[in-house]
């Protein structure tokens, strides 16, 4: 499939606004000689579909990987490797390619993406953003402070509440009480409580909330599910049940 015809047909609303903009910068020469003449339309469409998520994802995880004042070839390879996961080989390597195009603009405004984003854009797959950009953050095996201001500052634009960021978070980091992190608890909570968090957060983090994006986003949705469940694990261990 041609770039345009891919990007033709999976973005919806993110050709507008401060994204589109990025977009069209980013896509200038990229365009095969099939998108000449306006085959790649501007689109109105309210539904989140798999190429908006995709396009977010480039922007923001551009604006993480550079927050440290650096690229690390480890963050860039982990990008790549998550898409062609997702994406399988060609549609990763049409992404990669965008990708390194919105790497190389100096004017992005993170508030006006996340924005955008955030008006647009479901609270479950906002999340999913952040799970991914903690992973990327992740790769090089030492996150910087200011990779983690630069995931909290997007966070809080996009709409999601401290507890659900450190939630997050604590997937990445293992600590003393990351298992109560992950489930939104303090470290003082009883049984009761934690089973009542536990049921919230697998509903919360369940796959299907992102099923909208298609199956190619499922495995981050799925090992968001997964941390909640070794969370309860452990403290039911703890609590000696």
């Amino acid at each position: 499939m041609g770039f345009s015809k891919w990007i033709g047909a999976t973005i919806g609303w993110s050709f507008g606004g401060p994204i589109g903009a990025i977009i069209g910068m980013a896509v200038g020469s990229m365009l095969d000689a099939s998108s000449k003449g306006g085959s790649v339309r501007t689109q109105n469409q309210s539904a989140t579909r798999s190429g908006d998520f995709e396009v977010s994802l480039l922007i923001l995880a551009s604006i993480v990987i550079k927050a440290d004042g650096k690229q690390d070839q480890r963050e860039l390879d982990f990008v790549r490797a998550q898409f062609v996961q997702m994406y399988g080989k060609d549609r990763a390597n049409q992404a990669f390619n965008l990708f390194k195009e919105i790497s190389k603009q100096t004017n992005i405004s993170t508030r006006q993406v996340c924005l955008q984003i955030r008006q647009m854009m479901d609270h479950a797959s906002r999340l999913q953003l952040i799970h991914f950009l903690f992973g990327i953050a992740k790769a090089d095996g030492h996150v910087a402070d200011s990779e983690v201001d630069a995931i909290s500052l997007i966070a809080s634009y996009l709409g999601i509440n401290p507890r659900d960021f450190e939630s997050i978070q604590a997937m990445f980091y293992k600590s003393s009480d990351s298992a109560y992190k992950i489930l939104e608890l303090d470290t003082n909570a009883t049984m009761s409580e934690i089973k009542t968090a536990y049921r919230k957060m697998a509903k919360k983090y369940h796959p299907d909330k992102v099923l909208h994006l298609g199956k190619e986003h499922q495995k981050g949705a799925e090992e968001k599910f997964r941390k909640v469940q070794e969370a309860y694990e452990q403290l039911q261990k703890e609590k000696g049940i």
